[in-house]
């Protein structure tokens, strides 16, 4: 079967009859079986997405369809679905099924998607890698000893090894961008506010948004365009209109573009990762746009300090799961005490362990001002000096991480290594402005780079147009060998 790319592709060939969609689901589901190995998903839903196929099919025939009839798309298995397992990649929710649906499944479903699966993903959304999962590590598709990102592993791996058209990931400090660019496909991170986090198990509640996956900027702009929004369920939702980012992908004129010289002398950086950014700043200038080095001095403080905050709000999120309410609970437990501890000790894995204790000690009576207040004026420092670039400029491009995607088991063992791995990502979060990862081609040993865009606040129309020309601009030009 042809391998497609776009849902336009899919529903042109719908309409002409050289395409039936149940077809399409079987073929993603053979594609999946085929490439278990990859361990992209915790659990697909085979007979759902059959059952759904002829309906939607009919709808397209009859013009009655919804905006992401045709598209088979996977979630991350941290957002829930009524009636179906989420895990988070724990142990400790190993068993539970979901009693109501996210707000984003529902307008998923509403705009008949059809979902067919769930994806592995860090467990509680923490990790780099994807390799802190109960249900073990994910592995990149362009090659099986290398990590796939985290903590939305799956959901990349899943677009890029074509077992899914798009996908469905949340991004806390980088959760999609990052997976998006060592896997070669396009990753969307919302203005935080932007899309509903009511269904979506909380990681660290002030960053956590939910973003699309896909390999086309059209896809992820359908996609976003159809989750975001106002929602009498999340508080914290922007009841600011969402526009037709679908039908705003043209793009116009000359930008402003800001890229942070302190980035490009970072220590980490790989020079294959510097030349691709060299290269892109050298393309935009060639096509006429002002780009141009503002400093930032503060790139040294942007992980610590979401570190300190994330796993602080981690420590308060994660305290419901006791082994009392619901969940894994140990059966070696004797009493009240013995049940709180031995199924928290047990049902969490090391890394979300190490987080809680983090964040429960930087919340401490001793410690409260020391770290996490002083934490929360450096993000205020942050916000405002990424704010104050944006003032003048259109967007800031960076790279989406250091390095191409390293080897399974390469950082496992050194945390702060792997924290560092955020640092290109968290200056987004951290401010709550939209940022996306993009394609920017291979290096020398076949592996995927990322180039990253960040805008202001409510700019996703601006910046997926941007991402779009970027990414036709890119392949217009001669691929440049890094």
């Amino acid at each position: 079967m042809k391998d497609y790319q776009r849902l336009s592709e899919v529903r042109d060939d719908i309409q002409s009859g050289a395409l039936n969609l149940d077809d399409l689901v079987n073929h993603y589901l053979q594609r999946i079986k085929a490439e278990a190995h990859l361990n992209a998903f915790i659990e697909v839903f085979a007979e759902e997405a059959r059952a759904a196929a002829a309906p939607i099919q009919q709808k397209l025939l009859n013009g009655t369809a919804g905006k992401l009839a045709g598209m088979v798309i996977g979630i991350k298995d941290i957002i829930c679905y009524k009636g179906h397992g989420i895990a988070v990649g724990s142990k400790i929710l190993e068993n539970y099924k979901s009693i109501y649906s996210a707000t984003v499944v529902e307008r998923l479903l509403a705009e008949d998607a059809i979902i067919i699966g769930r994806l592995n993903c860090d467990e509680f959304a923490m990790g780099g890698s994807n390799e802190n999962s109960y249900f073990g590590p994910v592995k990149n598709y362009a090659d099986n000893t290398k990590v796939p990102g985290g903590s939305s592993g799956g959901s990349a791996v899943a677009v890029q090894a074509g077992l899914c058209l798009a996908s469905l990931g949340t991004d806390t400090g980088g959760s999609v961008r990052q997976p998006a660019a060592f896997c070669g496909v396009v990753g969307v991170k919302p203005t935080y506010g932007r899309v509903s986090r009511h269904g979506v198990v909380a990681y660290a509640s002030s960053f956590d948004q939910v973003g699309p996956i896909a390999n086309s900027v059209e896809d992820a702009a359908l996609i976003l365009e159809v989750i975001a929004g106002a929602d009498e369920f999340d508080s914290t939702v922007s009841s600011q209109a969402v526009p037709a980012y679908s039908e705003k992908l043209k793009f116009e004129g000359k930008k402003r573009i800001a890229y942070l010289p302190e980035v490009l002398e970072s220590a980490g950086l790989d020079p294959e990762v510097k030349a691709m950014t060299e290269n892109a700043i050298e393309r935009l200038r060639a096509d006429g746009h002002t780009v141009e080095p503002i400093s930032f001095p503060y790139l040294e403080y942007v992980v610590p300090t979401y570190y300190i905050l994330t796993m602080a709000e981690s420590s308060s999120n994660l305290a419901r799961y006791d082994g009392v309410h619901y969940g894994y609970r140990s059966p070696n437990a004797t009493d009240l005490e013995s049940t709180y501890k031995k199924s928290r000790s047990e049902g969490f894995g090391a890394e979300v362990k190490r987080r809680i204790m983090l964040g429960t000690f930087v919340l401490s009576a001793g410690y409260y001002d020391a770290y996490y207040a002083k934490a929360q004026k450096v993000r205020n420092i942050i916000r405002s000096k990424t704010e104050e670039i944006l003032k003048d400029h259109d967007f800031i491009l960076l790279p989406t991480t250091p390095t191409p995607a390293f080897g399974l088991g390469e950082k496992i063992s050194d945390p702060l290594t792997m924290y560092l791995a955020d640092i290109f990502t968290v200056q987004a979060s951290l401010a709550g402005i939209p940022a996306i990862s993009i394609p920017a081609g291979n290096n020398s040993a076949g592996l995927p780079l990322g180039l990253q865009f960040i805008t202001k606040r409510f700019g996703e129309t601006e910046l997926l147009a941007f991402s779009k020309y970027y990414l036709e601009l890119f392949a217009s030009q001669p691929v440049v060998s890094y």
